[in-house]
């Protein structure tokens, strides 16, 4: 469970990154989930109203025509990704100036700490889940990760 101040700091967090939602499950199950409240839309629409009586609605226009966007295909991407299991901030490295765990073409195998993920204060490992390679790395060093967001590629 989760005192007050631990609380206050995920509220803290929450409100200082560009994350809407904020949600932890710990392993012994207990969870907790925090939203940001977004603000109301509303659209209102106003008839002018000349003597008591309404003016038509204005007509609207049909849209003109553009030449159409040109897209790229897809490209088949036979990667798998490895995924952040919790919010926090993602550190490549144990500390800084060290090198990190892994970088792009580096050779991983299942169990190999990948990264770390600071969440509450704890340092959590990061391990791979398969042998591969790091295709490409997805996210900063520093910057703060949703549980879910794809972290490493790999093949």
């Amino acid at each position: 469970m989760y005192n007050t101040e631990q609380i206050k700091e995920l509220i803290k967090v929450l409100e200082d990154s560009s994350l809407s939602v904020l949600e932890i499950v710990e392993k012994d199950g207990s969870k907790i989930r925090l939203e940001k409240a977004q603000p109301a839309q509303q659209i209102v629409n106003t008839i002018p109203v000349a003597n008591g009586v309404a003016a038509p609605a204005p007509i609207p226009t049909a849209p003109v025509e553009s030449a159409p966007a040109v897209t790229a295909a897809p490209v088949a991407d036979s990667s798998k990704t490895i995924d952040a299991p919790i919010v926090g901030v993602f550190y490549a490295a144990s500390a800084p100036g060290k090198a990190p765990y892994v970088s792009t073409g580096k050779k991983v195998k299942k169990g190999d700490v990948v990264c770390i993920i600071e969440a509450m204060k704890c340092m959590n490992e990061i391990q791979a889940e398969e042998d591969g390679e790091i295709v490409e790395v997805l996210v900063k060093d520093g910057e703060l990760v949703e549980y879910g967001q794809p972290l490493f590629k790999i093949n």
